[in-house]
Parts: C-alpha cells; structure tokens; sequence
C-alpha cells in the first residue's frame, strides 16, 4: 500500500507519456522486417512460377515447392529479413539508459525467431492449398500458384 501510490504516480508521469513514441520507434525495425518477409516469399513464388511457364515439367515443380517449405531454415535467403531487426539494436540502446531496458539482444532474437514462424506459416499454408500432385490440367498450374500466392499473403 505504501509503495503503490509512489510507484503509479512514477509510471504516470517518467513512462507513461513516451509509450506511444518508444512503441512506434520500435515498430520501424519490426514492421520492414516483416514486410521483407513477404517480399522475398512473393519472390520465391513467383520464381516457381516462371519456371513452371518454361517447363511446364510438373516433377520439377513438385521439388521448387519442396524447396520452398525449407526456406524459412535459409539463413542465407532469410538474412535480409533479419537485418532489419538488427537495427532495434539502437534503438534498444536509447531505451536501455532510460528505462533500464535489459536483454536487448532477446528483444532482437525474439523478433527474428517471430519472422522465421511467419515464414514457416507461409509456406506451410501455401503447401496445403497448392499441391501440385492434384493438378491436372498443366495449363491452369501457374494461375492457380498465383491465386494461391495471393490468398497466403493476404
């Protein structure tokens, strides 16, 4: 009871008010971190794509996707994505003077494990609604990739 009162009017007054700004500075890193995300998903689709329009070979389709279920264990491919996290860095230094902010690097972790999961989702749900041993019709392939892409980036 004793501290309660202090410890409130302390919040309300050192933390409350920069909450809004420190979040949207945070936001930056995490936001274009994410989008690379779906950019280089929409990349590596539209890839398949364009090789299945040159080959239309549907066992060389069949390994693209495969291939693309282990793209969110690319660390190569996905180091893009992580860079972006990599600049909470700095603006987790401010904040870890001000308001004691430890860990940093767990924040940075946390983040990128979360873009990799993302991935993961991705092409988890586009393996389950595009599976090209059920196509038939070669011809309607490519188009049914694309409205797949689109319904997974949604």
């Amino acid at each position: 009871a004793s501290v309660s009162e202090p410890a409130q009017k302390c919040c309300t007054e050192n933390i409350q008010p920069f909450l809004t700004s420190i979040l949207e500075e945070l936001m930056g890193p995490v936001s274009s971190g994410f989008a690379e995300v779906r950019l280089l998903f929409d990349k590596e689709v539209n890839e398949i794509i364009q090789d299945f329009q040159k080959t239309n070979d549907m066992t060389r389709l069949k390994e693209n996707v495969d291939q693309l279920m282990t793209l969110p264990f690319n660390s190569v491919k996905m180091e893009p994505c992580y860079l972006k996290a990599n600049l909470l860095q700095e603006l987790l230094q401010d904040l870890k003077s001000r308001f004691k902010v430890y860990h940093i690097d767990f924040v940075i972790q946390r983040t990128q494990n979360f873009m990799q999961e993302l991935m993961e989702n991705a092409v988890y749900t586009f393996e389950q609604l595009f599976s090209p041993s059920h196509q038939a019709d070669t011809a309607k392939v490519a188009t049914t990739i694309e409205k797949v892409k689109l319904r997974v980036l949604k």
